[in-house]
């Protein structure tokens, strides 16, 4: 177990909350966030975060527990709102180091945290209570919990209110709001009825505060999907995210609707299925879904297969059908190809290539942008606002988004009635915001919350050195010079080997590898004329600068310089 120096932080006032988000604020993903009121803390959703080309190497990205771990024995319990990894993903790698505490959630997505808990074995065993919309639990001498339904693309996700002597602090969680065919808000009664009771505080995402209007409802997208269906002559294939538990589940209920087979190609599509039906949210024919190995079996159009890889990830399956590497799946002529997700900053350039490569080979393909195959399981402006209006806090921050979506949602609900001074806009550095009821302010003290990278295994052993080398290779490359030196005079025998990776083709840079052995010699010989014997260390230190800003002043590059010495 690690051992951490104990976190400072201003002592608790009587009578006061503190909001500490711990991620998921100028970022999207590792949503973490502490509700603290005197002695008692809450933990909503424990995220992770997928790596950015900022973190080359690494599998994902946690919040930072140091400030719980100095207070274990105050955090009462964790409130997890969905099954999504951004939600649940960083379980397995912190709930040993903040005490293993209660775990509050639904049937569901406590089954999707079990499931994965199996791939940790050393893990803690897991404390959870399933809890229902309606429900009411005091957790300690001052706090009280509620549950809310929400509506997401997952099901069963939750929203909860922690009722707090100052009043309630609000937190829907990922939600949108469903509309009739008229277009009027449904289910939403419970916020009214929340609205009418003391609210200190929302805390509401941030993801789709940009977009004007209401969000597409997911009726519409299965009607769309239904249609589609209907008009196909021949396969259909559909790549999406395996999160999207309701509209897999739907795409299924189509085709056995319309006497299609569905194939399923993607573990966690698959396991995502085997929990709804172990569950009972899914009750699918014996016969509705086939194996891919026997796609070939069926009649072109009497087939839908369903699967991983919509973002144009390499391995997935999507893109390995695009690169004819699927050992069962190959696009034939009349293939229709639904892409039904949208595209997430920074996949642009995939996606496009799987598009492409799908087209070459024949298939039709339709995507959210010239069919509604697709909405977003976030809040639109109109929906955000509409939250705001029936809750009616008194003090507002926004959470989970980027910091241009975080404040766009605060210009929001300013322009449904929150004063701009009962509004905090966090920032990704750990701030402390503290409200007694009657203002709300951040701190001057922080709480630590960089990343923490998860690498193979290994929690928090990636350090900030590692992440510049990764980076460095991969921008510049490496460059390794072994030399060879007379450890009684301290000259260079022979010429030094070269080997360069990612930074010059060495047949085409004779010149430069000429000049670059010259200065090898002159830097070692000059630097062992008179030391005896040998620091072979400060000879190392010395030529990785002289290499390195010589290499710059010719390539205006910065490979990693490596230096073998060898003395004889």
């Amino acid at each position: 177990m690690k051992k951490f120096t104990k976190i400072k932080s201003p002592p608790m006032g009587h009578r006061k909350v503190r909001i500490i988000p711990l991620g998921g604020v100028e970022e999207i993903g590792r949503n973490m966030t502490i509700v603290e009121y005197e002695n008692d803390i809450v933990i909503i959703d424990a995220g992770l975060q997928f790596p950015e080309e900022e973190t080359p190497g690494i599998d994902y990205i946690i919040p930072n527990t140091k400030y719980l771990e100095t207070k274990k024995d105050r955090i009462r319990c964790i409130i997890i709102s969905h099954g999504h990894l951004d939600h649940v993903g960083a379980i397995p790698y912190l709930m040993n180091m903040i005490g293993n505490p209660l775990i509050y959630t639904t049937r569901l997505t406590k089954a999707m945290i079990l499931k994965r808990q199996e791939e940790f074995p050393h893990a803690p065993k897991l404390r959870i209570e399933e809890v229902k919309p309606g429900q009411k639990i005091k957790i300690s001498k001052n706090l009280r919990l509620k549950f809310f339904g929400i509506t997401h693309t997952i099901p069963d996700a939750i929203g909860s209110a922690i009722e707090t002597p100052l009043g309630n602090i609000i937190y829907p969680g990922d939600f949108k709001i469903e509309r009739d065919n008229k277009g009027n808000p449904l289910h939403i009664k419970q916020f009214v009825e929340l609205g009418k009771e003391k609210n200190l505080l929302l805390l509401m995402e941030s993801t789709n505060s940009e977009q004007a209007g209401f969000s597409i409802s997911e009726k519409t997208v299965q009607e769309n999907l239904e249609r589609i269906f209907k008009e196909a002559k021949g396969r259909i294939i559909i790549g999406t995210f395996a999160s999207l538990i309701e509209r897999i589940i739907e795409i299924s209920k189509i085709a056995e609707k319309l006497g299609r087979k569905v194939i399923i190609d993607g573990y966690s599509i698959k396991s995502n299925i085997e929990i709804s039906r172990e569950l009972g949210i899914f009750s699918p024919k014996k016969d509705l879904f086939v194996p891919v190995e026997s796609i070939d079996d069926y009649p072109s159009e009497k087939i839908v297969a369903v699967c991983t890889g919509a973002q144009g990830e390499e391995k997935a399956a999507m893109m390995r059908i695009a690169n004819r590497k699927h050992k069962h799946i190959k696009i034939r002529n009349g293939d229709t190809i639904i892409l039904s997700s949208s595209i997430i900053p920074g996949n642009e350039r995939s996606i496009q290539n799987l598009k492409d490569n799908l087209a070459r080979q024949g298939a039709k393909i339709i995507h959210y942008k010239v069919a509604d195959v697709h909405a977003s399981g976030h809040a639109y402006q109109e929906e955000l606002k509409l939250m705001v209006k029936m809750t009616r806090p008194r003090f507002f921050i926004p959470v989970h988004g980027y910091y241009f979506m975080l404040k766009t949602n605060s210009d929001l609900a300013q322009s449904v009635g929150v004063p701009a001074e009962n509004i905090a806009v966090p920032m990704n550095n750990g701030v402390i915001i503290e409200t007694d009821g009657k203002k709300i302010y951040p701190l001057k003290e922080t709480v630590p919350a960089n990343y923490v990278m998860v690498d193979g295994l290994g929690v928090g052993d990636v350090r900030e050195i590692v992440l510049r080398d990764r980076q460095m290779l991969a921008q510049d490359g490496i460059f390794v010079v072994i030399t060879v030196i007379d450890s009684q005079t301290g000259k260079v025998k022979n010429s030094p080997d070269i080997i360069s990776r990612g930074f010059i083709y060495l047949r085409e840079s004779q010149e430069l590898l000429h000049q670059t052995r010259q200065l090898i010699r002159r830097t070692v010989e000059e630097a062992t004329g008179k030391m005896h014997p040998i620091n072979m260390a400060y000879v190392k230190e010395l030529l990785v600068e002289k290499i390195g800003k010589f290499l710059f002043q010719k390539t205006k590059r910065r490979p990693m310089v490596l230096t073998v010495l060898i003395e004889v």
